[in-house]
């Protein structure tokens, strides 16, 4: 694979090459990671940015109906939109569905919208393993705006708020019910809370679940990088599109103030080193996955099911042995 063509296409826009990078950087084998830090090189170069947003919700709140007409909206105002879907893999094949591009048929067809499932794999936070790299290769490729979207929601999936600029929480009316099952930790890093399917008879129980989130939020500690009136709730409608615009007007006017304090170019610089640790310890587990340690590991498993030896000793002979490694 020819490295520079390849970053040059996607430089220029080209979809397939952009398709053909996440692919590269998606890959675990060796000599596809070697090739796809050379192309994060090249890329990086162009220092264009999108602004990323990242999207969590509860099962069936209907997170890919949000982002088609999300989307849509956004083309139709001259943006060019990527949207980041990851799926849950299984825990016994490791195989992932990928649906979320059959869902929005419209977002798919559009020439300035681009769509990228990708499976989780084993990797918690509720994003794949190289969504950070693949959402810096869209804005090379002159995407205005990125959209993540996370498997679920909960405590781990707020990794996302880790790579985006915006992170919005959607949920499904429930009158309320549901505000036990969210988590704190992922309200207190919500933007926005967005409660979609606000149409029809839900329109009411709508109401009242966004006034008792709205009331929620109150609770939580102010943070530094909000102005007044962030986070908020609110109330969407994708299938009438209802409430679309006015979130989108929200979160202009949230990342304008932003960038104005200069927190949003400290956040990018804090999420960089975020990922600069991250990798580093990726790197270290997947040593552990090579020879020699790999064997070494089984051997040492053995004894440890046997008894013969703790699983604390074990693991501190093998991490020794990996200090010893070049």
């Amino acid at each position: 694979m020819d490295i520079q063509e390849l970053a040059a296409n996607l430089l220029a826009g080209d979809r397939r090459s952009l398709a053909r990078a996440i692919t590269l950087v998606e890959s675990g084998r060796d000599d596809h990671r070697v090739q796809a830090l050379e192309l994060m090189e090249l890329v990086q170069k162009s220092k264009r940015e999108a602004l990323r947003i990242g999207l969590s919700g509860t099962p069936g709140v209907g997170k890919s109906t949000f982002i088609e007409s999300f989307g849509m909206m956004l083309v139709g105002r001259g943006l060019k939109v990527a949207v980041l879907a990851v799926d849950p893999s299984s825990a016994r094949t490791g195989g992932s569905i990928l649906g979320d591009k059959t869902r929005m048929e419209l977002l798919t067809r559009e020439r300035n919208a681009f769509i990228r499932p990708s499976p989780s794999q084993t990797e918690l936070g509720g994003v794949a393993r190289r969504t950070r790299e693949a959402t810096l290769l869209c804005e090379a490729a002159g995407y205005d705006v990125v959209l993540i979207e996370t498997v679920g929601v909960g405590q781990s999936e707020t990794v996302v708020a880790q790579m985006s600029d915006l992170f919005l929480l959607l949920l499904a009316p429930a009158g309320g019910d549901e505000l036990q099952g969210v988590k704190r930790g992922i309200m207190e890093m919500a933007d926005l809370i967005l409660v979609n399917k606000a149409d029809g008879d839900l329109k009411a129980a709508a109401q009242r679940t966004r006034a008792d989130y709205a009331g929620a939020l109150h609770l939580l500690r102010r943070r530094p990088q909000d102005p007044d009136g962030f986070p908020k709730a609110a109330t969407v409608s994708a299938i009438e599109d209802a409430g679309l615009a006015e979130a989108w007007d929200d979160m202009q006017a949230l990342v304008e103030w932003r960038k104005t304090q200069g927190y949003y170019a400290q956040t990018r610089a804090d999420q960089a080193q975020y990922w600069f640790v991250q990798d580093i310890r990726n790197g270290l587990l997947g040593q552990l996955d090579r020879e020699p340690l790999k064997s070494a590991i089984k051997g040492y498993a053995a004894q440890v099911s046997e008894g013969e030896i703790s699983a604390s000793f074990a693991a501190q002979t093998v991490l020794d042995a990996l200090k010893g490694l070049p």
